[in-house]
């Protein structure tokens, strides 16, 4: 144990006490009033799960709060709603000329402001979900630039296309980094060191021994991915640096998902809500924040009141995770 001015500044745990019944009650209320409001509910049911995994999550045994409402989800996804419905509106009425020549730029319009508007959702998801996430009262901020992460995307993606899918590992590192480099939680700063060589090195064994093992080796290369991820993100305090560890070994890997397995399929998918919880203690049981941190000492600085969910809602619709 390391001690700093006195304060005890040990390896600082996660945990997670979310139950598999507690939740399976609001997964299971959230789908049936999705269905029937016809999706229109799904805003408010996205912030419940958000708010009942943050509540459920702890570090040095104090809970995450998520601070965003239905109505914030719901003013996004209206955005997202009209937009969406402008752009099906063109494709249609693109159809309706049988003008293969209009047909080709409305479908080219369609997909090109898809793939364009990806940075800005990207840039708007980090800085809602920042906003809206504390710990101890404390904030989280997210001070990236738009414009900025837009050309990196942009850049990114075309040497990623001209290279057939090689960059893309530099691609995802190099975004990974700035989200992270750009968050902030109270006075602490955050960082991202990994490499695209290392990625694309952990990628490629996966592709090859994947098919010489049949599947074995993805509990490893999972360990190795997850590691990866979290051994290189970075927390400075006052000029001080210390790293997330992901402890979980192969054999852990092989536990969870083969029981998770079998727990879906025997329950032709009704054990959902648990096979989630389970997951989520699994993860926060492994991953810890090395010797060094000192959460006393985290102060708030100035609050970022960001309410734009819309980025949030389109990363949903894509299934990209954030970071």
């Amino acid at each position: 144990m390391e001690v700093i001015s006195g304060l005890k500044t040990e390896k600082k745990k996660f945990a997670y006490f979310g139950k598999g019944g507690e939740f399976a009650v609001i997964y299971l209320k959230n789908i049936v009033l999705t269905v029937l409001t016809i999706g229109l509910y799904y805003p408010w049911a996205k912030v419940e799960l958000l708010k009942y995994h943050y509540q459920s999550t702890a570090l040095d045994q104090n809970r995450f709060t998520f601070h965003g409402t239905g109505k914030e989800v719901f003013r996004g996804f209206i955005k997202l709603y009209v937009v969406i419905v402008v752009l099906y509106a063109l494709v249609l009425y693109a159809l309706q000329t049988q003008n293969t020549v209009i047909l080709g730029v409305a479908m080219a319009a369609f997909y090109l402001f898809f793939i364009l508007l990806i940075p800005f959702a990207i840039h708007g998801a980090a800085r809602y979900r920042a906003s809206r996430s504390s710990w101890k009262g404390i904030y989280f901020k997210y001070l990236g630039d738009r414009m900025e992460l837009f050309w990196k995307c942009i850049t990114g993606a075309l040497l990623t296309i001209v290279t057939l899918g090689i960059y893309s590992s530099w691609f995802s590192v190099d975004i990974r980094k700035y989200v992270i480099s750009h968050l902030r939680f109270g006075n602490l700063s955050f960082d991202f060191k990994g490499k695209g060589e290392t990625l694309f090195w952990i990628n490629l064994k996966f592709v090859f021994l994947f098919y010489l093992t049949l599947g074995i080796y993805s509990f490893w290369y999972f360990k190795e991915l997850w590691s990866f991820y979290a051994d290189n993100t970075e927390i400075t305090q006052d000029g001080k640096k210390v790293n997330f560890r992901f402890t979980m070994q192969p054999g852990d890997i092989f536990e969870l998902m083969i029981v998770n397995f079998f727990l879906i399929a025997f329950t032709f998918g009704l054990a959902t809500p648990w096979v989630a919880v389970r997951t989520f203690k699994f993860i926060f049981r492994f991953l810890e924040i090395e010797e060094g941190l000192d959460t006393d000492s985290i102060q708030q600085v100035k609050y970022d009141n960001y309410d734009d969910a819309a980025g949030d809602d389109f990363l949903d619709i894509l299934d990209i995770d954030l970071v």
